[in-house]
Parts: C-alpha cells; sequence; structure tokens
C-alpha cells in the first residue's frame, strides 16, 4: 500500500487499512467530509478519529502523525497509560518533526490526566524551555 517499508510495517501492523476511491465511491467521501488527497484518517473501532492527515507528507512525518492519532483515540478512551506510551513514542522517535512538540505536549496532558499531580506538567513545561522553544506547543505549555 505505502511504497516505504516503515510506513507499511505500521500500518499492517495496527490498523485494518481501507482505501477509498475520490471516483468509485463519492458517498465515503462525504460521509468522511474529505477535502483532500491523500487524505489518512486514523480511526477507532467505533469510528471516532483520531487523526486527520491532509496532503503528502514525507515518511518520518507521517509516521509521528500516525502515532499521534493513536495516542488521540487512547485520550478519547480516557486510556491515559496508552496515550502517553503512543506520544513519548513519537517524542523518542520522530522528535525533529512537527508532530514530536505536540507529543510532548500530549504526554503532558496525559500524565497529568493519570495522575492530577501538577508537577508533570512543571517537568514538561521545562522540557519546552529546552527543547522546542520556539514552537507554537511551547506556547501552549508556557503556563506548566
Amino acid at each position: 500500500m505505502y511504497p516505504d517499508p516503515r510506513v507499511s510495517e505500521l500500518i499492517t501492523q495496527r490498523f485494518v487499512p481501507v482505501r477509498i476511491h475520490v471516483k468509485e465511491q463519492p458517498t465515503m467521501w462525504k460521509r468522511f467530509n474529505i477535502r483532500w488527497t491523500p487524505t489518512v484518517l486514523v480511526l477507532g473501532p467505533d469510528g471516532s478519529e483520531g487523526r486527520r492527515i491532509e496532503g503528502f507528507l514525507p515518511r518520518d512525518e507521517l509516521l509521528g502523525q500516525i502515532l499521534l492519532g493513536l495516542g488521540f483515540l487512547a485520550v478519547n478512551r480516557k486510556d491515559w497509560a496508552a496515550a502517553q506510551h503512543e506520544f513519548e513514542q513519537v517524542v523518542a522517535q520522530y522528535p525533529d518533526t512537527a508532530a514530536g512538540p505536540e507529543a510532548l505536549y500530549w504526554t503532558g496532558v496525559a500524565k497529568y490526566s493519570a495522575s492530577h499531580d501538577p508537577s508533570e506538567l512543571k517537568s514538561l513545561g521545562r522540557q519546552f524551555k529546552e527543547r522546542y522553544t520556539d514552537t507554537a506547543w511551547a506556547k501552549r505549555a508556557s503556563i506548566w
């Protein structure tokens, strides 16, 4: 399905891939409000959307975004440990992508949501001062 083996491996291990063709399945396009190609939707078993990725991305950017989607599906279930795991994977494996600072932010949210310990947020706030300082996510974390 994807030319890069790392992308194919992640998708075959963690998803049920479905391809929707714009001309052959227009009702599905409308159902999922697809505006552009390619669009990758990370959906949960119940059909809830964890992430929408529109347009072409380089491999590492795409992988980071897909893992963010898995993290958000875990957030939707309030499975904070699973969410934290997915977000930490993004920070560890794709730190220099657009997904890196977003994943760090949501790691803090998942940790705090699980523990209600404000020191978790303060720790993440310090990490943003050391890394990702000029990102929109650092601005969001600046209160921590």
